[in-house]
């Protein structure tokens, strides 16, 4: 579509009065401008990334600063090419303004520096978002557009004085909003940045220091929030940069992550990282359920993944007994003493693997000490000393048996294997306790041993890391002695010795002329950390343990955790500010959401029931919106009738199937879990057997997820 010939309105009849001319000419004509910035700054960008790849790719502080322009070229020329018109959210017109001020996904200004689009993180643009009618925030006005197919369906506009009366349609407020609510879903989660609350847009802009929990129900927007606040701390927050930490999102399941992968690239962010906890260890993508609920919750617990700790230490007690350390030039004596001052050189908190080079350099620094002979007449060379002792097959036998290389694996299976090991790893268990954690199979991971293999990686390091430091070490130096060679030649060169020449025998700018970016190395894991904030959506179902692998991840403590104490599958019977200041979070604050947009009130009448027959005192938020579609029951045999005629009635939405496992998803048609349908909305549910999702809370919490899961019908269908 051309702006400048055809309309950016594409408005149904029956909304023919919001067509005036006289309500959307301005628009049209802003629309315009945007088109034409939008077309060039594509252009220009274009051309500005072609350079970029084409420049020679430097060295060492250059090369990263080039590769982080590219990425961040790409990303702002994928964002805009990604929308059209679209990036226009809406404007604002404030008491002292003549002109609007047009909000959108990204900020975007003309050739002449006029400021077409305001950035919606921006402070400015907040009051698009958060201005009421009792807290107006400095508007008069403020009109919304509803976008379909890259053309404007409907918009709506609110005023906040008598005088932004003038030139609007009418003051449906609310009303296009919350029709909007019950609309067709896909297969990914709406653009729902144009339609942000009040009460939502508090939570998004709220400080990063501390812990914020976003306590809400069914429907409330939780999920809306944690994503928009992501974009929102990168944008504005200094401290939370990519180059500092950056931010990891964490989901509670792979339906989920994909059903809300469109929406940070919408909101022009793609920097943040998003996983499931799984993903956070190696051998979580083959883990199983804990089949022994005891078992489960005795790994669950925050001392299980201390016992890591004391674990390790059994492999790091020096040897009681001296020895003679036989080297090429003398024979020295390694005393009990000796080995303690070794053992003793890593700093608190360095990983096992990487300590014991540590230990092994100061067991070195020892023995020259006590070295008395000599080389040709002079002093061994370190080098030479270092070497020979690598090949005294006991002294290194001795490290090995004191100071092993461990693997996490290792670590974790024993405790499972050896019962004597764990009782003195964990001497608060009793004996059935360490009866009960016993299994045949050291490494058959299971969901809840991946809170502790976590921690011993974390604790254990990766042992191939001195090798490759070691590895790394010589080949720099290697690479300083050919630039000093280089340098020499140089110098000699000179005749006079004088000059910008003779700055060269400075060892800083002689260190400055080495290029290492191609010497061995290895990229950190993405998913290790340290990140600067880390979010959290449905945390109600982490255990103690599994905080834990977060809180290694987060050294500043900035989290956005989002959840609903009544949709914990085993129980949440204490605070948010008591759970996670157990596990170690302070600074805590608790900021709650009650009002219910997604789940219609006919289909929260009846799961309202279901979840305070358990829980009493559940937070079950208020229904906005009402389908005027009663809830349906009926028997399973009714199951493909059902789907077959919604399907030949609506020609777009999706449906979902919870409780039947041999039921195939399709196309429109999902089948899923209670558990995997957490933080996803369907416009039909159909549940089968409910009531064989479980008893007491775990099975009601089944139920009233699924249930909460429609947008317009529920459908609840028994086997007898």
């Amino acid at each position: 579509m051309n702006p400048l010939t055809s309309s950016a309105f594409n408005l149904p009849e029956r909304l023919s009065p919001k067509a005036d001319p006289k309500l959307i000419d301005a628009d049209e004509r802003h629309f315009a401008a945007i088109a034409e910035s939008l077309e060039q700054a594509i252009a220009e960008m274009s051309d500005s990334l072609a350079a970029e790849r084409r420049a020679p790719g430097g060295v060492g502080r250059e090369a990263m600063d080039r590769d982080a322009e590219i990425h961040r070229l790409t990303g702002r020329l994928r964002a805009l090419r990604r929308f059209g018109l679209d990036l226009c959210l809406g404007h604002i017109v404030g008491a002292d303004d003549s002109e609007p001020v047009y909000i959108g996904r990204l900020g975007l200004t003309d050739s002449e520096g006029r400021r077409l689009l305001l950035d919606w993180r921006s402070p400015a643009a907040e009051p698009f978002f958060a201005a009421t009618h009792a807290n107006p925030m400095g508007l008069t006005s403020r009109r919304r557009y509803r976008w379909t197919r890259g053309r404007i369906s409907d918009y709506w506009d609110e005023v906040f004085t008598p005088d932004g009366l003038e030139g609007h349609a009418a003051l449906d407020d609310q009303s296009a909003f919350v029709a909007s609510l019950g609309t067709e879903r896909s297969s990914r989660m709406r653009d729902v940045l144009g339609t942000i609350q009040s009460d939502q847009d508090a939570i998004i802009r709220a400080g990063s220091r501390g812990a914020l929990v976003v306590d809400g129900g069914p429907g409330t927007g939780k999920t809306v929030v944690a994503l928009h606040r992501s974009a929102y701390l990168l944008y504005s927050d200094p401290r939370l940069g990519h180059r500092r930490g950056g931010v990891l999102f964490v989901g509670p399941s792979r339906p989920y992550l994909a059903y809300v992968a469109d929406v940070l690239p919408s909101l022009g962010e793609e920097g943040v990282q998003t996983c499931i906890l799984r993903d956070l260890v190696a051998e979580g993508a083959g883990a199983a359920p804990e089949a022994d609920p005891d078992v489960a919750a005795l790994k669950a617990t925050v001392g299980m993944v201390k016992a890591i700790e004391p674990a390790v230490g059994i492999y790091e007690e020096p040897p009681t007994k001296g020895m003679t350390v036989t080297t090429h030039w003398s024979d020295i004596w390694l005393s009990p003493h000796d080995w303690a001052a070794a053992f003793a050189a890593p700093e608190p908190g360095t990983p096992h693997n990487e300590a014991r080079e540590e230990v092994w350099e100061e067991l070195v620094t020892i023995l020259l000490d006590k070295h008395e002979g000599e080389y040709e007449g002079e002093e061994v060379p370190p080098e030479l000393f270092r070497r020979s002792l690598r090949q005294n097959r006991e002294l290194v036998t001795t490290l090995n048996r004191a100071w092993p290389m461990l693997e996490p694996t290792d670590l974790v299976g024993d405790l499972w294997t050896v019962p004597a090991y764990l009782r003195k790893c964990a001497p608060w268990l009793g004996p059935d306790d360490v009866r009960k954690l016993q299994r045949k199979e050291a490494q058959a991971w299971t969901v809840s041993d991946l809170p502790l293999l976590d921690a011993a990686r974390q604790r254990l390091g990766d042992p191939e890391a001195s090798q490759r430091k070691r590895r790394h070490e010589a080949s720099l130096a290697a690479e300083r002695a050919r630039m000093a060679g280089v340098i020499d030649n140089i110098l000699a060169a000179d005749a006079d010795g004088e000059g910008a020449v003779t700055m060269l025998h400075g060892k800083d700018l002689q260190n400055s002329l080495v290029d290492d970016s191609g010497l061995p190395a290895t990229d950190p894991e993405p998913l290790v950390g340290p990140f600067a904030h880390v979010i959290v959506d449905e945390a109600q179902e982490l255990t103690d343990a599994e905080w834990q692998m977060l809180l290694l991840r987060c050294p500043s403590r900035s989290f956005t955790i989002v959840g609903d104490r009544a949709q914990a599958r085993h129980g949440f019977t204490e605070s948010w500010r008591e759970r996670l200041e157990r596990v170690g979070l302070d600074r805590v604050d608790v900021t709650p959401l009650s009002i219910n947009y997604r789940t219609p009130e006919e289909v929260m009448t009846e799961a309202e029931r279901v979840i305070r027959a358990v829980l009493p005192d559940a937070n079950v938020p208020t229904s906005i919106r009402s389908s005027n579609i009663p809830v349906v029951h009926g028997p399973a045999s009714d199951l493909k009738s059902i789907l077959d005629d919604w399907l030949a009635e609506h020609a777009e939405g999706i449906a979902c199937v919870i409780g039947d496992p041999t039921f195939p998803s399709t196309s429109r048609v999902r089948s899923l879990t209670p558990e995997l349908s957490k933080g996803l909305e369907f416009d039909l549910v159909v549940l089968v057997d409910p009531e064989a999702f479980g008893e007491g809370i775990e099975g009601a919490v089944d139920r009233y997820v699924a249930m909460s899961r429609a947008t317009q019908r529920l459908v609840i269908l028994t086997s007898s």
